[in-house]
């Protein structure tokens, strides 16, 4: 009798582990389409969000967050996530680009704190500074970590460049403020730089909105691809332009690189195996790019008397002769914030039909630039 009740007795031990194992929670994963550097899991009590490659050799090395309701008991979390208390009602940004996604989510009601304000061109960010609403972020070597706790942000969203001289969030990590390092502008398509808005949008429980606005922004970026991949017509065009001496050039993986090829046109260094910029020699540059048909974003210049009087080299180019220079510092506001860096991301599909414009004016005859233009 005895033995016949510990069988029974191993036997319900056995199927109540069963139970708990297929009982386990499958989280949802968020469906990306274009985005590879963050993946988010949602869970019923909580979000698991990862982020990986966030400066140029960082690889597949990954962070974790935990996204808990405030309020709530915390979860069994992996040991190694960094714990954010959602829905976010304090923001802090440590680089303007974030601004893109506030604005098309309608977050500035939560924006608390904005670093490289002079950088910035939405005006609801300055007008929130103006009525003290928010305050402006020292970054850099500059910073003040006890200002900064003194806003008491839920949420600070900043980059890394994997410089130490450059990156604040190691001293946010050891104040033990929750910061996120985002890995944006690591992405190789431009799309998949503006699908970073779920992720933030993550923080404010507003998935779906996201989802709805991306989509939009996928099918018009996409409708305007479909005018461009049979040209058989398509001009070279080089990029940038030397800064403090150094010339750097987008990489051939970068979203730029992919910009120009979407909108026809071949990038005179599109074989460069890299994502970010990297530094060439002028004769290199000269070498290479004297005979392409347009020059992008040659830096800070809005003419072509100001690229001559920086270095009267340029006049070997081909695109300068023929006055085929074009910037996108379009929509520059008087403090020096370029809109291009803010909404530009957001929306990549009005940089494509400026770039199309610019390469192709047939096909898109009654379009108006709305970041660039041709320098005279």
């Amino acid at each position: 009798m005895t033995h016949s009740l510990k069988n029974v007795s191993c036997l319900l031990s056995f199927l109540f582990s069963l139970i708990t194992v297929f009982s386990a929670e499958e989280p949802q994963i968020e469906p990306l389409r274009y985005a590879q550097n963050f993946k988010l899991e949602q869970y019923s009590t909580h979000k698991i969000l990862t982020i990986r490659n966030t400066w140029i050799g960082a690889g597949d090395d990954e962070q974790t967050y935990a996204l808990v309701p405030k309020n709530s008991d915390l979860p069994e979390l992996p040991k190694d996530a960094l714990i954010v208390r959602t829905p976010v009602e304090r923001l802090v940004i440590m680089a303007t680009v974030f601004l893109g996604p506030i604005q098309d989510l309608q977050l500035h009601d939560s924006l608390v704190g904005i670093a490289y304000l002079n950088f910035a061109n939405d005006p609801i960010a300055h007008e929130r500074i103006a009525k003290g609403l928010a305050k402006p972020i020292q970054s850099g070597t500059a910073m003040d970590v006890e200002s900064l706790m003194m806003i008491r942000p839920d949420l600070i969203l900043t980059s890394t460049t994997g410089n130490p001289n450059f990156d604040v969030h190691p001293q946010l990590v050891r104040a033990k403020l929750p910061v996120v390092v985002m890995a944006g502008y690591m992405e190789e398509h431009p799309l998949a730089r503006t699908e970073w808005i779920k992720c933030i949008a993550a923080f404010y429980d507003k998935e779906a909105k996201a989802a709805t606005l991306f989509d939009q922004v996928v099918k018009r970026y996409e409708s305007l691809l479909e005018r461009t991949q049979e040209l058989e017509n398509r001009p070279t065009v080089m990029s940038s332009a030397p800064y403090g001496g150094i010339w750097h050039v987008p990489g051939g993986k970068s979203y730029t690189s992919k910009a120009f090829a979407d909108a026809g046109a071949d990038y005179v260094w599109a074989d460069i195996d890299s994502r970010g910029g990297v530094a060439l020699d002028f004769e290199l540059i000269l070498q290479d790019a004297h005979s392409a048909d347009f020059w992008l974003h040659p830096s800070h210049y809005d003419s072509i008397a100001s690229l001559l009087k920086a270095d009267e080299r340029f006049v070997g180019f081909q695109a300068l002769k023929t006055g085929h220079v074009y910037n996108n510092n379009l929509r520059v506001n008087e403090h020096g914030g370029n809109d291009i860096f803010e909404r530009g991301v957001s929306h990549p599909e009005e940089v494509l039909a400026d770039l199309i414009k610019t390469f192709h004016p047939e096909i898109l005859p009654n379009h108006e630039f709305v970041f660039y233009q041709r320098l005279k």
